[in-house]
């Protein structure tokens, strides 16, 4: 069994995606869960997570009823305010919903990240979602982890999820000799919390790239790398699989995507290591009901 841990959709409105530049056509359009089910099945991957790519209000509503129908929509990463007074009515809203399995904060984009994440609100409202068992899901750069190294000591109750390997630069990996070298410090500083989790994705974004055509050889090399360390310092049993559709269409399909996993996965890791990796992982860290799979 195959889960992708790490899907967005969305109809496009530009106001609502100011991330979303003119060059970027292949994400200015309506990227809807049916758009690459194709691909998912091409792949045999059975179901997927559904990630928020908007910090609005209605971003959790909007996939929990894309999940409702889409049944291969295993469950939801949502996102509300964490700071906000009301947080715990809002947790109470969402108790009877079973498909929402955590939240996310687009923490790479805070212009104030260490006062941000020190914040008291901040903390209270990570702290009010593992006590309710929902999953937080952590976003930022390879450069702004050593920022969020105390945050996620702190916040141990629960599974932290670390995003597309925590993001390493690949397209500086040979020209910035500290690049690689930064990411691998703060990745095996996060690896040492037994309650973080690892998702191998969205690299292919992080390296040089025509536009949908792949990855240079160079960098899929180094993605394969990165790979490789995540492995060695989270071990089989803490990481997980993600595409990041549509976001990783910028670089390279679905299928090539799935592809390098796929040939990672099969070189590097035994077959129960494999079946933990693209599936057992993920239903254990998000409390996954596997009957709705496709």
């Amino acid at each position: 069994m195959k889960i992708d841990t790490h899907q967005h959709y969305w109809r496009y409105a530009a106001e609502d995606f100011p991330w979303i530049s003119s060059s970027m056509p292949a994400l200015q359009k309506d990227c809807l869960p049916g758009d690459v089910l194709p691909a998912l099945q091409a792949a045999g991957v059975d179901g997927v997570l559904a990630v928020q790519a908007r910090s609005c209000g209605d971003e959790t509503d909007y996939l929990l009823a894309l999940a409702q129908t889409h049944p291969h929509i295993l469950g939801v990463v949502g996102w509300t305010d964490l700071c906000a007074a009301n947080l715990g009515e809002t947790l109470d809203r969402y108790a009877e919903q079973p498909l929402l399995k955590g939240f996310r904060h687009i923490l790479q984009d805070e212009p104030q990240l260490p006062a941000f994440i020190r914040s008291p609100n901040f903390s209270l409202g990570v702290t009010a979602l593992q006590k309710r068992g929902l999953v937080y899901d952590l976003l930022v750069f390879d450069r702004q982890i050593s920022s969020v190294l105390d945050f996620c000591a702190r916040h141990g109750n629960y599974w932290l999820v670390l995003d597309h390997v925590g993001k390493p630069c690949i397209r500086d990996w040979a020209n910035k000799s500290e690049v690689p070298g930064r990411w691998l410090a703060s990745l095996r500083a996060l690896a040492s919390m037994p309650h973080v989790v690892c998702k191998l994705s969205g690299l292919v974004t992080e390296a040089d790239w025509e536009l949908g055509n792949g990855p240079l050889p160079q960098d899929t090399n180094i993605v394969l790398e990165c790979f490789d360390r995540a492995l060695d310092l989270f071990g089989p049993k803490r990481i997980l699989y993600g595409s990041d559709w549509p976001v990783c269409q910028l670089a390279a399909p679905y299928d090539a995507v799935h592809g390098v996993a796929q040939r990672w996965a099969h070189t590097r890791l035994t077959d129960e290591e494999q079946n933990a990796f693209w599936a057992g992982n993920a239903s254990r860290c998000y409390d996954l009901k596997l009957t709705n799979a496709v």
